[in-house]
């Protein structure tokens, strides 16, 4: 399996998003999404405490419950890496020292466990000075609560300013990069992200991966996207360069006798710097073409029409 950045931790080359759970997965769903993830030798599980704050009656915190409850239920802590985040839950925002603390704690309490081994910032808070936020996770790694320390959604010029910070104050420095990365989305990463996480050896775990759904071609026109619970998310995806690219998808994806989704994924996992892709699913019946992609390599002519592909697009 790969190494997340310089964590030393082994990682599956998927990760299991959660942003479904107790959203469009109920939790005896996601119960069985983590049991068929883990038996096929998935052990990286990405959720946040805001998973899922947008579902009609949920709060936040949800899918670390249930992932808490999983764990409690099964002992199974020692077969999974988990990683959450915080700063992007509207109730508890920004990277403040006294937020951080009462953040981790939180999770840890919702997930039912002693440690997280991957702390994201979820959010950039240019507002709280970085020398604050960057010691109240380095506090939190020498009490033992967090392993190691990881960033999402924060530009490469805050990516090199944190890790700046962290070398001045001796701190432990970010392993993870967690950016929007997919077929449809590349220019900010490919020319911004991805030399800073090359240089800083950070591990890239793509979210979005699979264009939340759109690249596993069951969107053949705008009106399929309308009234879907993802609907809002593709907007931006349905032109006709995006429905070129799910077409090449296709056309590859009959080549290898593999789902769309499988090729999108495995795509990704052969860019440089990318560890592991993540994404979600809402029945355990979805799984299999995510898992797929963690062993399917794409021929050279393969990656490269599919890259062309993109290049009208991203």
């Amino acid at each position: 399996m790969p190494v997340l950045g310089s964590s030393g931790l082994d990682v599956f080359p998927l990760a299991l998003g959660t942003n479904t759970f107790r959203w469009t997965a109920s939790t005896a769903e996601s119960h069985r999404i983590l049991d068929a993830f883990t038996d096929r030798g998935g052990n990286f599980v990405d959720t946040a405490d805001v998973y899922s704050v947008w579902a009609p009656g949920n709060s936040g915190g949800e899918a670390e419950s249930v992932i808490g409850e999983w764990l409690a239920a099964g002992g199974n802590r020692e077969r999974v890496i988990i990683a959450t985040k915080l700063s992007g839950h509207p109730a508890h925002p920004g990277l403040s020292a006294d937020n951080i603390t009462a953040g981790a704690e939180r999770s840890l309490k919702r997930l039912r466990t002693d440690h997280l081994d991957v702390y994201y910032a979820h959010v950039d808070d240019p507002a709280t000075p970085l020398e604050e936020t960057v010691a109240a996770f380095d506090r939190l790694v020498q009490r033992g609560l967090v392993r190691h320390v990881a960033l999402s959604n924060y530009s490469a010029e805050r990516v090199q300013e944190w890790v700046d910070v962290a070398e001045a104050l001796g701190a432990a420095p970010p392993v993870s990069l967690q950016p929007h990365y997919n077929l449809l989305t590349r220019t900010a990463f490919e020319r911004e992200l991805r030399p800073v996480a090359e240089r800083h050896n950070l591990g890239v775990v793509p979210y979005y991966g699979l264009a939340s759904g759109f690249l596993t071609g069951k969107y053949r026109s705008a009106a399929d996207a309308a009234g879907t619970a993802r609907g809002a998310l593709i907007g931006d995806y349905l032109t006709d360069a995006g429905f070129a690219v799910v077409r090449e998808l296709e056309a590859v994806a009959s080549e290898l006798d593999a789902a769309p989704a499988t090729v999108a994924l495995a795509w990704l996992r052969a860019q440089p710097t990318v560890v592991a892709p993540i994404a979600s699913v809402s029945a355990v019946g979805q799984l299999d073409a995510l898992l797929a992609s963690a062993t399917l390599d794409l021929s050279p002519e393969q990656h490269k029409r599919l890259t062309a592909a993109s290049d009208a697009v991203s």
